[in-house]
This record gives C-alpha cells, sequence and structure tokens, in this order.
C-alpha cells in the first residue's frame, strides 16, 4: 500500500527549494503518495508527482501569522489522512501537537536554530527578545520530545535537537546537480543571491569593489526591503552594483554561469554559531557546482570544505581589506581561479549534492 505523505509549511513558498524541489519531489519519485500544504492564493495543482494544496488566508503581521497560521491548516491536513506530516515551520508545532494527539505520526524540520535566531527577530521588541527566547526553548522541548522524528541542517543545531528526542537526522540542503553553463563576460563580475540582508556584509563589498575604480562589478540578486536598500545606495561604490531583484532559480544559475567569482561572506553571529558556521545555508555549494571559485566566511565548517578542496578563500567578513585583498588575488591569478572553479564542481559532483540526502531522507521515512 503507497505511503501518504503531507508535507505543511505556513511561511515558505510552495516551490520552496528545500520543501517542494528537493524532499517532495524526491519522495514522489519514489513512491510516495505526497501532498503539499501552503498558504497562499494560487490554485491548486498537480506538479512533479506532487498535490499542492493552497489555503488562502492573509496575515496581518508576524504575531497574527505565527499564533493562528496552525489553526488554518488544521482541518485540511486531517482531511487528507497522511501516514506522516513532515512540518517545516516553528509556528507549526502546535499543529503537530494537535495531530499527534488523533493519533498521527509527525516530523519537525528544523531549518535553523530557532532558539538562536529569536535573537535577530526585528519584529520583537529588543527588550523582549531573551524573554522570548528562554519561553521558546521550554515549549520547544517539550512538544518535540513527543514528535516522532526531528530533521536538522547542521553538526552543531543536531547537538542541541539530541538533546529533546533521539530519533533525529541531519539532511543537509545540498542543491540538486544541474549542469550550469558557463559564459564569457566581459570584466570582472562578483555575484550573490539570497536574502539581501545585513547580515551578508554587503557593505564591506561594496566597500571593497569601490576601490578598484569600475574594474569589479556586483550582482545582487534577491529581494531587500527599502530601509538597507538606502542606506546601501548612500555608499559610494554603489554604482558598480547591479541590484537585479529577485529572479527564478534557474535565472539565478545563468548569472552564476555568466560570473567571476561567487561571493558569500555572513557576519558571525549566534544564529550561525559565532565563528562555528552552518551547513544550511546552500549558497557556497550552488557557487561551486556553477564552477565559480568563492570567497566565503571562515567559519570552521566551510573552511573545512574550501580550503582543504582548494575551491576558493576564506576570510574575515569585517574586514574590507581581506575582501579587496581576496577579490584582487583571483583577478591577479585567473589560471588559479579557473582551477579552483573546476575543483568546487568537482566535489559538488562527489559528495555535496541533494543525492546524498534524499538517500538518507528515505531512509529515514522507511523506518517511520
Amino acid at each position: 500500500m503507497t505511503k501518504k505523505i503531507c508535507h505543511i509549511t505556513s511561511v515558505h513558498p510552495r516551490y520552496d527549494g528545500r520543501i517542494f524541489r528537493k524532499m517532495c519531489v524526491s519522495l514522489a519519485n519514489n513512491g510516495y503518495d505526497v501532498t503539499l500544504l501552503v498558504i497562499d492564493n494560487k490554485p491548486d495543482e498537480v506538479k512533479d508527482g506532487v498535490h499542492i494544496i493552497p489555503i488562502d488566508k492573509q496575515f496581518k503581521n508576524s504575531f497574527d501569522r505565527i499564533f493562528n497560521s496552525w489553526k488554518f491548516l488544521y482541518k485540511k491536513a486531517l482531511e487528507i489522512n497522511a501516514d506522516i506530516y513532515h512540518l517545516h515551520d516553528p509556528e507549526l508545532i502546535q499543529l503537530g501537537t494537535k495531530l499527534k494527539q488523533k493519533g498521527k505520526k509527525v516530523i519537525f524540520d528544523s531549518h535553523e536554530d530557532y532558539v538562536l535566531s529569536i535573537l535577530q527577530k526585528n519584529w520583537l521588541p529588543q527588550f523582549s527578545r531573551t524573554l522570548v527566547q528562554k519561553m521558546y526553548a521550554k515549549y520547544e522541548k517539550k512538544k518535540l520530545a513527543k514528535f516522532d522524528g526531528i530533521i536538522g541542517v547542521t553538526p552543531q543545531l543536531m547537538t542541541h535537537l539530541k538533546t529533546i528526542n533521539d530519533n533525529i537526522v541531519m539532511i543537509t540542503n545540498y542543491p540538486l546537480l544541474e549542469n550550469v553553463k558557463k559564459k564569457d563576460s566581459s570584466g570582472f563580475t562578483l555575484c550573490f543571491a539570497g536574502g539581501i540582508t545585513p547580515n551578508w556584509s554587503h557593505d564591506s563589498i561594496i566597500k571593497a569593489v569601490n576601490k578598484f575604480e569600475g574594474a569589479v562589478r556586483y550582482n545582487l540578486m534577491g529581494n531587500i526591503d527599502d530601509r538597507y536598500k538606502e542606506k546601501l545606495q548612500m555608499l559610494e561604490g554603489f554604482k558598480y552594483v547591479n541590484l537585479i531583484g529577485t529572479v527564478s532559480y534557474h535565472d539565478v544559475l545563468e548569472y552564476y554561469g555568466a560570473s567571476s567569482l561567487g561571493i558569500a561572506l555572513h557576519k558571525y553571529m549566534p544564529m550561525v554559531y559565532d565563528h562555528e558556521g552552518s551547513l544550511g545555508n546552500t549558497k557556497i555549494f550552488e557557487m561551486m557546482m556553477s564552477e565559480l571559485p568563492v570567497i566565503c566566511t571562515d567559519f570552521t565548517l566551510w573552511t573545512e570544505i574550501i580550503e582543504k578542496n582548494q575551491t576558493g578563500k576564506c576570510i574575515n567578513p569585517h574586514s574590507v581589506q581581506e575582501i579587496y585583498d581576496a577579490i584582487a588575488f583571483f583577478i591577479n591569478n585567473k589560471d588559479v581561479a579557473n582551477q579552483y572553479g573546476k575543483n568546487g564542481r568537482k566535489i559538488v559532483e562527489q559528495e555535496y549534492n541533494w543525492s546524498t540526502q534524499e538517500k538518507k531522507l528515505l531512509d529515514y521515512y522507511a523506518k517511520l
């Protein structure tokens, strides 16, 4: 009998890379009856073997979504009558609790360390964040202990999750292996794709780019809020920035293929375990898949991958001089840059791609 699986998200888009493109499609391709329950106003559809069911609901703000989204999903989740429910957002823990009370099997997928990330939530008043963090930590531990399993994305998070539930597995967010067409481009171009936020050191990168006086361009792809955009536009080097906006994943790979260098400089912050870093972010792996040499933060986890395999340079994200020196190195050593790009593609093909994680996902489901 075919097992019925229901993935549920209250905040991610229906074609989310991890949830839909990787997990749901992988399960559907391997014989599971897969439904994805999302909150949006788009049509009900079947795509790549996955039945996507929308709940059309708009929330007033983050507080409204966090406290009420599960209520709108609960009835439909019961109607789906799945064998396993796979939840992707912390506000859905209450939904999982209600489903457990109905005798259902429930997995929680922790895309990041939510206990740590609370301290970075700008919509929470600064004075309240530590208290909210403590309250959430107790709530998470109590509720998730009763779930049938937990999935995490990076080693440090797994250490935390082991204190809550014995049935855990690490499934990282490595990219689906794709061929990326390389294109010759005039000049030297850096590229970044993702949420354009202060966490990714764009101000320091733009200051470093400015020192090259037009010899280097910076392609920025992703969503950016108006306040941060205005701050970046005030920098002298912004005239060398191509602010592209939000584009499809296919277009991201097109830009990567036409770029000279990938750059991913996340600041040292609690949510990425300060200097240790996280494997939960897929940027450096997508860049390497695209045969781009990479400049990234000298996190312990990233350094072990990048420098061991000679695929790029790991530096202090807060140092404009180190950023400038790293860019200059690749400009002046084109043969090395080309070889680093080839090295990156090779290790992604061998190890850091979704097929290695798909096997872990299927094995985990089989045990459940």
